[in-house]
């Protein structure tokens, strides 16, 4: 073992840690907190290196990591963890892992009083929908308070950037939430979204990839099997009959945004095979092979049609693995840029 690793190890297994002003880097539940929404009482439990409530002259940048369709926060949350701490930036970077637990319809999720059940049926949570029996609520109404309570001057006064990542299904919650919030621009801290190995993606018109006769994907064109997937341009693979957060945006407002807005496509280059909650159904083939394939061609998809200027950044030795992908050392740089 290399004395990287060993390192890293040190940090996922080291106690918590409770001195005034360190970082908590353990998933316990010293290291949670609450967030209400809505005014409360309905409320979202989060990790996070130090707290969002105490003065902290020494936070200058923060990352949100979402977890994947495990709801499993505690994991991504030490993933965060190692990656803060190979960046050198647990003492002057707050970490967060917020968790959108479920025990709606197939989901088991234990729940503490009052906590929000996100729905299960299809993980709408990762697009924007509303909670379980709660429609004034949404998931994305969750990432919007953080991002708000990270930016509070009173707060954080030298925080100068903020980045939201996440692998998988949260890759999904990450690439749609970046295109539709509406905080983005109101927050007074510069905001940046690491999208990383989603299944599918929100396109803004009809189109879809299409290989050229060189067998590379350049161009992208009316999807021609429309007939027997008639749900290809559906929400949440395209923008047909949204609902949730999303349903009060405008198409117009949705392309706007996501051109504006800084993205990093961070891609495993070895994330080509049908594994890990793979995608298999037919809007989402219609984005191409694999999570890889459809990653490249959304993002030269959103330059070339809609003036974006997102970037790819492919990690050559990783699959559909988010501790590998967040902990890389391309990836660290991203997740904590330096001030």
């Amino acid at each position: 073992m290399t004395f990287r690793a060993l390192m890293l190890l040190a940090v996922l297994l080291a106690p918590p840690v409770f001195a005034a002003g360190a970082p908590c880097t353990t998933a316990t539940p010293e290291c949670t907190e609450w967030v209400k929404l809505g005014g409360g009482p309905a409320r979202s439990l989060i990790y996070r290196t130090h707290s969002l409530e105490t003065r902290n002259e020494r936070i200058t940048r923060a990352m949100i990591m979402v977890h994947g369709s495990g709801r499993d926060a505690h994991n991504y949350f030490r993933s965060a963890v190692a990656a803060a701490f190979l960046a050198g930036a647990l003492d002057d970077a707050v970490v967060v892992a917020p968790r959108f637990a479920s025990n709606d319809r197939g989901c088991r999720d234990t729940l503490a009083p009052e906590e929000v059940s996100w729905s299960c049926a299809g993980d709408s949570w990762r697009s924007g929908g509303t909670a379980a029996g709660n429609e004034r609520l949404t998931s994305y109404d969750l990432a919007d308070e953080i991002l708000k309570k990270l930016a509070r001057k009173e707060v954080f006064p030298n925080l100068n950037v903020i980045v939201v990542a996440g692998h998988s299904a949260g890759g999904q919650f990450v690439t749609r939430y970046e295109m539709a919030n509406t905080v983005h621009e109101t927050l007074g801290v510069p905001v940046r979204y690491v999208v990383s190995n989603p299944s599918s993606y929100a396109y803004l018109d009809a189109n879809r990839p299409a290989a050229t006769s060189s067998g590379t994907t350049t161009e992208f064109r009316p999807f021609g099997d429309a007939r027997n997937c008639t749900t290809y341009d559906r929400w949440p693979y395209g923008l047909q009959n949204r609902t949730g957060y999303t349903a009060k945006l405008t198409d117009e407002q949705l392309k706007k945004q996501i051109a504006a807005r800084p993205v990093v496509y961070l891609l495993g280059g070895l994330d080509t095979l049908p594994l890990g909650g793979f995608d298999s159904s037919c809007p989402a083939m219609a984005q191409g092979p694999s999570r890889l394939a459809r990653g490249q061609a959304f993002a030269q998809y959103v330059n070339t049609k809609f003036a974006a200027q997102h970037k790819t950044l492919v990690v050559p030795l990783c699959g559909h693995n988010g501790r590998c992908m967040f902990t890389a050392d391309p990836a660290l740089e991203l997740l904590f840029p330096k001030p």
